[in-house]
């Protein structure tokens, strides 16, 4: 089979390695759509995000979708020919985390395209069949590849709690941030979405925004709400800017929940947390969401396709990985 691997910053190549074999609990699955996620374009420029480093080749990749080609001893719950999404993430089912239902936060969990884990710019890899998840056939295959990011959306909503009537904040109008804001409307929030690019802000409306600012035109003190500020604000920028703008805009007792990755630190306004008795708390990517995810995709409830602005094979991962820098781009497709 093909495969692409990165060498180090800017370095890609495409070479042949044989088709792995599904081991006990395991299937091999032919992989169709692989989102393009921004964590990929940082190993891609900088060969490293934060403790994480590509210090010998990887293969990128952490979006799939597929169609289960055989299948593993002892496995059962599966079928060959099944489409299915896969979940990147595979914890000890052991440890205490797995064990309290957080398998995210496992400290062993092996996670595709996390080094040293190859991710799946490939065209077949094995993986657990309990992380494969059955999707039905009129959920596209970029669609069944997109429920990780939608995943990572759902993650967001629940650690804001964001529930009817909820008035939230969303910083941040690319792929994770418009999912964020239409699954918030979904759970009957009333979102306002901001970005610094203007153009990425026109499809809010079509994602569940009620309303949109640029960064320069969210008012000054955040109040777009009669009588209070917001209730919860999602930062899916990374930007020490927006994250330090948002909690400024939080009613008393308000959330506000980090999900982008960026700054390493930040000074936090400690008179206002106290002085609000506000809530900041992290996502590190989910848990137990993949049946609401394709549930939600199945019942057509979310826009998946729609994110994707542009498709590419394995010999053009690299414009696949510098495709966001494009005007009106949001989410590249790597079809293998």
């Amino acid at each position: 089979m093909q495969v692409s691997v990165l060498d180090g910053p800017g370095k890609l190549r495409v070479e042949e390695r044989p088709v792995p074999t599904p081991g006990p609990g395991e299937v091999l699955v032919r992989i169709s759509s692989v989102g393009v996620c921004g964590s990929d374009t940082h190993y891609y420029r900088e060969g490293r995000i934060g403790p994480y480093v590509v210090e010998e080749p990887l293969v990128l990749g952490h979006e799939p979708s597929g169609e289960i080609v055989e299948l593993g001893p002892g496995v059962s719950s599966r079928l060959v020919g099944q489409r299915v999404s896969l979940e990147p993430g595979i914890p000890d089912p052991l440890s205490a985390e797995s064990l309290a239902g957080h398998y995210n936060l496992d400290p062993a969990v092996r996670f595709f395209a996390t080094p040293p884990v190859d991710g799946v710019f490939a065209e077949y890899v094995v993986h657990p069949a309990a992380f494969c998840h059955p999707v039905p056939d009129h959920v596209s295959d970029d669609a069944a590849a997109l429920l990780e990011p939608l995943s990572v959306a759902l993650a967001a909503r629940s650690a804001g709690d964001v529930g009817l009537g909820s008035k939230v904040l969303v910083a941040g109008a690319g792929p994770i941030g418009l999912l964020i804001s239409q699954v918030c409307r979904l759970a009957g929030a009333a979102v306002t979405l901001t970005d610094v690019r203007e153009e990425r802000l026109e499809l809010g409306p079509r994602y569940g925004a009620a309303q949109t600012f640029t960064a320069a035109e969210m008012p000054a003190s955040g109040d777009a709400y009669p009588g209070g500020g917001y209730d919860v604000f999602i930062d899916a920028t990374g930007a020490e800017p927006a994250i330090l703008s948002g909690p400024q805009r939080l009613a008393p007792r308000g959330r506000c929940v980090l999900v982008g990755m960026g700054a390493d630190s930040i000074a936090l306004p400690v008179p206002l947390v106290q002085g609000r008795e506000l809530t900041i708390t992290g996502t590190f990517r989910y848990a137990n969401t993949w049946p609401t995810a394709v549930e939600l995709a199945a019942q057509g409830l979310v826009d998946l396709d729609g994110l994707v602005t542009s498709h590419h094979t394995l010999k053009d991962v690299e414009g696949a990985l510098t495709a966001g820098a494009k005007p009106g781009a949001l989410k590249a497709v790597v079809r293998p």
